[in-house]
C-alpha cells in the first residue's frame, strides 16, 4: 500500500501576503479593463498604455500598505484620480483606494481614513459638477455609503484586535500571578518551617549540651521532611511551565485531605494546633476550592510560625450548602508586629486574591479575645466577589 502524504496548503503571510494581494487586485482590475485593449478604440494607444501603467502603480502601492498605510492610501488615491481623468474607459480601479482606506482605519488611524475618504468624495463630486456624466448623484451617494462602511469596518477590525491583545495580556498577567502565588505558598511555608526548626536545633545544642543532641536530631528530622515536601510541591508547581512533550506532573493536587500533614509540620515547629470540623463530611470539594483552602491554611500556619509568636492555633472548617468556611485563630500578636529579624511578606494579600478568584472573600485581623484570626468563605461555584470583601457572620 502506498501512502500519499497530504500537504496542507497554508496561506501566505507577511510580505508574501502583501505581494499576493497586490497581484490579485491587479489581476481583477486588468480583467475589468480588458475593453480598453480588445474593444472599439475610444482613446489613442499611448493613453491606453499610460492608463495601464497607472493601474499597475496603484495596485503596486498596496504592497507596502501595512508598513506605510497613510502614504500608500494617498498614493493610490492620487493615481486613481489621474487614471479616471485621462482614461475614456471606466475600469474597476476604485477598489484599490478602498482597500487602502480600510488598511488605514484598521491600523488605528480613523482621522486619516476619514480625511482621505472625504477628499475622494470631494474630488469625485467636483468631477461630476464639471460635466463627468459617468458619475451621477445616485452613484455619488452610493460611493459615500461604501467609503463610510469601509472605514467603519476597518475601525471595528482595529478595535477587535486591540481587545483581543488586551485580553491576552490580562490572561498572561493572571497566569503569572497564579504561578507566583503558588510558588510563594509552597516555598514560603516549607522554608519557614525549615528556618524555625533549624533555629530550634541550634538553641537546643547550645543550651543543653547533654540532652540537646537528641532533641536537635528531632528538629533536624523535621527539617529533612519539610525540605523533601518543599521539593515535591515545587516540582509539581513548576510542571505548568514544562516544555511541550514533557510529562505532566503526577503528584496529586493538595487539598484538605492533607490537612493532617500541615498540622503535623506546625506541631514540629512548636505550635499546639487543634482542628475542628463543623457539619457532615459531604461530597468531595471542587478541586479549585480544595486547593485554595489548603493554601490558605498553609499560609496562615506559616504566618503564625514566622511572625506571631503564638503557641496555640485553632483551625476550624465548616461546609455549608453553598460555600466552605475557614477560620484560623492563634494566640499571638499577629503579622502586624512580626518577630524581630523577619521580613514582611505578601501572604495575606495572596490568600485574599485566592478567595476573590473563586468569588469569595477573606478577612484577617486581631481577634476579639486577643491573637489573630483569618477567616475565608470559598463558594463551591464561581460567582461575583462578595461586596467590599464582607463576610457573613460566623
Amino acid at each position: 500500500m502506498v501512502l500519499h502524504a497530504v500537504t496542507r496548503v497554508r496561506p501566505p503571510r507577511g510580505r508574501a501576503a502583501d505581494a499576493a494581494l497586490a497581484s490579485g487586485v491587479f489581476a481583477l482590475v486588468a480583467v475589468g479593463s480588458l475593453q480598453s485593449l480588445v474593444g472599439p478604440r475610444e482613446e489613442p494607444w499611448p493613453v491606453t498604455a499610460l492608463t495601464w501603467a497607472l493601474m499597475a502603480a496603484a495596485c503596486g502601492a498596496l504592497y507596502p500598505r501595512r508598513r506605510h498605510p497613510v502614504s500608500a492610501a494617498v498614493l493610490t488615491l492620487a493615481v486613481t484620480m489621474v487614471y479616471y481623468l485621462v482614461s475614456r474607459y471606466d475600469g474597476p480601479l476604485m477598489v484599490v483606494p478602498v482597500l487602502a482606506l480600510y488598511t488605514v482605519a484598521a491600523d488605528g488611524r480613523p482621522r486619516a481614513a476619514v480625511a482621505l475618504a472625504a477628499l475622494a468624495l470631494l474630488l469625485t463630486g467636483a468631477g461630476t459638477l464639471l460635466g463627468n456624466h459617468d458619475v451621477n448623484g445616485v452613484a455619488l451617494f452610493m460611493m459615500t455609503g461604501w467609503l463610510v462602511g469601509v472605514v467603519a469596518l476597518g475601525w471595528v477590525r482595529h478595535t477587535g484586535l486591540a481587545l483581543a491583545r488586551e485580553a491576552e495580556r490580562r490572561a498572561v498577567s493572571e497566569e503569572r500571578l497564579r504561578i507566583a502565588r503558588e510558588l510563594h505558598d509552597v516555598v514560603g511555608h516549607h522554608l519557614s518551617l525549615i528556618n524555625v526548626q533549624s533555629a530550634a536545633a541550634l538553641r537546643r545544642l547550645r543550651k543543653d549540651p547533654a540532652g540537646g543532641p537528641e532533641r536537635a536530631e528531632q528538629a533536624l528530622g523535621a527539617v529533612k521532611e519539610a525540605s523533601r515536601e518543599a521539593l515535591r510541591e515545587l516540582r509539581a508547581t513548576l510542571g505548568v511551565l514544562r516544555q511541550a512533550g514533557e510529562a505532566a506532573p503526577t503528584a496529586p493536587v493538595p487539598g484538605l485531605d492533607r490537612l493532617g500533614d500541615l498540622v503535623e509540620s506546625a506541631r514540629l515547629a512548636g505550635l499546639d494546633v487543634r482542628v475542628h470540623t463543623d457539619g457532615p463530611p459531604g461530597p468531595p470539594l471542587p478541586p479549585e476550592v480544595d486547593l485554595a483552602a489548603y493554601r490558605i491554611v498553609q499560609e496562615s500556619l506559616t504566618n503564625v510560625a514566622r511572625h506571631s509568636g503564638a503557641t496555640r492555633v485553632t483551625v476550624r472548617t465548616g461546609r455549608g450548602p453553598d460555600a466552605l468556611t475557614l477560620e484560623i485563630t492563634d494566640d499571638g500578636r499577629g503579622p502586624s508586629s512580626p518577630v524581630p529579624g523577619t521580613a514582611p511578606g505578601s501572604g495575606i494579600t495572596g490568600m485574599r486574591e485566592r478567595a476573590r478568584a473563586l468569588g469569595g472573600a477573606l478577612t484577617a485581623g486581631p481577634a476579639p479575645d486577643g491573637g489573630f484570626t483569618v477567616r475565608a468563605v470559598l463558594p463551591y461555584h464561581r460567582r461575583r466577589p462578595l461586596l467590599n470583601g464582607v463576610l457573613p457572620p460566623p
